[in-house]
């Protein structure tokens, strides 16, 4: 298992039904509501994704103070710079700002940092080199929230900044021309999630004018598109639309090197989606930044020439190859070095190396991360400082936990789930004992568990027809707020199973409710499951419409996988469940509450069994005789629940050894009534 826990949302039949009938395909409604949207208003204004889900760009702070800036420089010639990122919300923002400011006229350097040399952000030693080629303005793109030393320094130089960002604010800003960043304190622009290339699309949008926006979205939605999915921001109101728009121009775009690039890794003959951005597209741009040569992906989606983008296409495609060997390199080390770390000090992992790739440890600690189940922070370490990139799990804020130490820290930005930082060597182990500190104040010193959240059960393998799947498009695009809906098909029997991709991969054929399933399971291999021919399995996937040779099918997609329980193992693990206080679904609370005749049947079987002396007996063979004796199956699981209701309200004494009950009957005067115990209105409660 890939996960200690799946928690399972429960939806409201009701409400599933509804909007069935108002034509929201079954598997469709089945996710909608169980993420809250159970009316068909809900679903529609989440689904949106329209042009009245566009703001106005001139609601964020300084927006108008950096067009006057822009307009300025472009009407009196002055040479801009567009300053971004390595990773690929940096590069599409800048190819995004670069060619619309040429096309207005300007005069435009793009620039962005090379990640080992220079490192995240804008840096004294650009501003410099940007100055002595004649740049009087530089825009920044997806970073320059924090650098607050570096404008004072182009100030100094005679280089006025504007700042554009969407990375969390410290409490001082840099002094510049304009500082653009919906995080802004006082900001009143009502959508927080944009990416660095929305924030930059914004600026254009802004500069372009309302009569334009139409022609310029057109132009560069499938950039904003690239960037958002990439940089793993929220694919709800604004980008939803954006991300969406973006998905239509990326089939007819007109950038000779993106088209390039899409044939070169097959996509354009393929059904386009986020999240073929995410896992397809969006790595190979990234690669260039990574080792260190973010311009060619720059170049790539700037250039005019064919043949020049075919040449930056097959380049990017071999430098993600050359990053995913030395990835794999890195991560084997960690492994070893996470292992010599006491058990009781992993609440954070602070690994440190050196001779680590800079641009590949980002990456490594997402995998750490999730194999680990807890904050993961890589320091790449040379002459005694190290530059540290770190990722989070759980929900645990990065950016909060990097401010708690900064005094350890030269520096440090990003968001809440992915951040970089600088420190020097002699600070990382104090640092190590801050963030697991940091870490266990939050969870209360509980273990932080990998927990798999699934939209709901599958209980008839019916629902997985092709058109119910094919349904599920109308939740697209998915992405961070918006995720791929994940179900749970239990008792599965796996008719065949065989490694593929080079002993990488799983494929299955599973059968369940009379029907047979094809299965793929990514990253998995036989000796990490166990999974054999024969073997009943639960399974958590993800159902997709899998194309060859034009004949298209149901595939799951395996996200999960654990050996199914037996009919006791479940009752039992549910009554357990229930012991200990856990939240229960409605399905599960039903299960377990009992019948009036129930009641009854156990209370007469008592009253002849358990006098004059204790009764002692096993649960199991309890149930039996209650089945025998009401003439149907009784579970263990409401047999103990009976009697835990009887022993509350004074009926009998309840006594657990290991393996048996030990019931004494008390002595009872006039009539008690088992609906006023704590357990059966806990139960009906959770039944309505």
């Amino acid at each position: 298992m890939k996960y200690r826990q799946w928690n399972c949302s429960e939806s409201n039949p009701g409400a599933r039904a509804a909007m069935e009938r108002a034509g929201v395909p079954p598997l469709a409604a089945l996710t909608l509501c169980a993420r809250g949207l159970d009316t068909l208003e809900k679903a529609q204004d989440f689904l949106a994704a329209d042009w009245g889900l566009l703001e106005d760009p001139f609601l964020m702070l300084d927006m108008d103070r950096a067009v006057k800036r822009l307009q300025s420089a472009l009407e009196t010639g002055e040479t801009v710079a567009v300053y971004g990122d390595y990773d690929v919300d940096g590069i599409t923002a800048t190819c995004l700002l670069t060619d619309f400011l040429r096309g207005e006229g300007g005069r435009v350097v793009p620039y962005i940092p090379d990640r080992m040399e220079e490192g995240y952000g804008l840096n004294r030693e650009a501003v410099r080199l940007l100055k002595d080629q004649g740049v009087s303005l530089i825009v920044t793109v997806d970073c320059g929230i924090t650098a607050v030393e570096e404008a004072r320094w182009a100030g100094e130089l005679g280089v006025d900044v504007v700042i554009t960002d969407h990375h969390e604010c410290k409490a001082a800003l840099p002094q510049a021309a304009a500082v653009v960043d919906p995080h802004r304190s006082g900001c009143p622009y009502p959508f927080k999630a944009l990416a660095g290339v929305g924030v930059a699309l914004k600026l254009a949008l802004a500069m372009g004018g309302a009569p334009r926006s139409g022609e310029l979205l057109e132009r560069y939605a499938d950039l904003a598109a690239i960037g958002t999915v990439a940089d793993v921001m929220s694919i709800t109101g604004e980008n939803r639309f954006l991300v969406r728009l973006g998905l239509e121009t990326l089939r007819r775009t007109q950038r000779p090197g993106l088209r390039a690039l899409l044939h070169e890794i097959g996509m354009d003959e393929k059904p386009m989606s986020s999240v073929s951005i995410g896992f397809t597209l969006a790595p190979r741009i990234n690669a260039s930044g990574r080792m260190g040569c973010a311009a060619l992906a720059a170049e790539l989606l700037l250039t005019a020439d064919p043949a020049r983008g075919e040449e930056l296409a097959r380049r990017l495609c071999e430098l993600n190859r050359e990053r995913q060997v030395i990835e794999a390199g890195i991560y084997e080390q960690c492994q070893a070095l996470v292992q010599a770390i006491p058990a009781g000090e992993r609440s954070a992992l602070v690994l440190a190396g050196e001779g680590w790739h800079q641009g590949v440890v980002g990456i490594v600690a997402s995998r750490l991360a999730e194999k680990y189940s807890c904050p993961t922070f890589m320091i790449c370490l040379q002459g005694g400082r190290g530059k540290g990139s770190c990722r989070s799990f759980g929900g645990f804020n990065l950016f909060a936990a990097l401010e708690s130490c900064a005094g350890l820290l030269e520096g440090f930005g990003g968001h809440e789930l992915a951040a970089g930082f600088t420190i020097l060597e002699e600070n990382i182990p104090a640092f190590a004992q801050r963030m697991n500190e940091c870490v266990r104040q939050r969870t209360g010193g509980a273990e932080m568990i990998s927990t798999l959240e699934l939209d709901g059960e599958i209980d008839d393998a019916a629902l997985l027809s092709l058109e119910n799947v094919e349904g599920l498009e109308l939740l697209e695009p998915y992405g961070a707020g918006n995720p791929k809906p994940v179900f749970c098909l239990s008792g599965c029997a796996v008719s065949a199973v065989s490694e593929v991709g080079g002993g990488r991969h799983l494929k299955l054929k599973l059968s369940a409710g009379g029907r047979s399933l094809d299965a793929i399971f990514f990253s998995a291999t036989l000796a990490e499951t166990e999974v054999a021919q024969g073997a009943r399995i639960d399974v958590a996937f993800t159902p997709q419409v899998n194309e060859y040779r034009g004949w298209r099918s149901v595939q799951l997609q395996i996200c999960d996988l654990r050996p199914a329980l037996t009919r006791a193992q479940a009752e039992e693990a549910l009554y357990e469940k229930f012991r200990r206080g856990e939240a229960l679904t409605r399905r599960e609370a039903a299960a377990l509450l009992p019948s009036r005749e129930e009641f009854v049947t156990l209370w007469r079987y008592l009253k002849g069994h358990a006098m004059p002396g204790p009764l002692e007996e096993t649960v199991p063979r309890l149930a039996r005789s209650i089945s025998r004796a009401c003439g149907r199956r009784e579970t263990v699981m409401r047999t103990m629940v009976c009697l835990e209701v009887f022993d509350e309200r004074g009926l009998i004494c309840l006594r657990r050894t290991t393996d048996h009950l030990q019931i004494d009957l008390n002595p009872v005067e006039g009539k008690v009534d088992l609906e006023a115990s704590d357990i059966m209105r806990r139960l009906r409660r959770l039944c309505e």
